[in-house]
């Protein structure tokens, strides 16, 4: 019994261990804008909602790909392989799996924009329609 225990904390160490190390760093709405306020910026802010989602109001500059076609559009946004590339979505549940598809592509900077486009609304932040 004892060997079943010590074998399951080890298996749940282990499972833990690689299930936070590929979380997406957080960044805040604060460090987004002052990120794209930057004369330098070569940051991409990736809307992976849908279309109609992303017509009903989106941050200002981002590009918008279906979290279901990132593999399909990756040429699209490849130049920002090693660059910062800021991804979310309504509420973070398709950021993620965008986020481990960029990931597996080699997508070397991510971030996931903390609290999405609801908190981005909730702050009362700008957005384009």
């Amino acid at each position: 019994m004892k060997f079943i225990k010590s074998s399951l904390v080890i298996l749940l160490s282990v499972f833990s261990l690689f299930t936070f190390a590929e979380q997406t760093a957080t960044i805040s709405q604060q460090e987004l804008l002052a990120l794209m306020a930057t004369p330098a910026n070569k940051t991409l802010v990736l809307d992976v909602r849908s279309p109609a989602e992303f017509a009903e109001g989106h941050i200002e500059g981002a590009v918008n790909i279906s979290h279901k076609t990132i593999n399909e559009n990756l040429a699209k946004i490849i130049a920002f392989k090693d660059q910062t590339v800021v991804v979310h979505c309504r509420s973070g549940r398709r950021a993620i799996s965008a986020e481990n598809d960029l990931r597996a592509a080699g997508f070397s900077d991510l971030r996931h924009l903390d609290g999405d486009i609801i908190a981005w609304q909730a702050a009362d932040l700008p957005l384009v329609k």
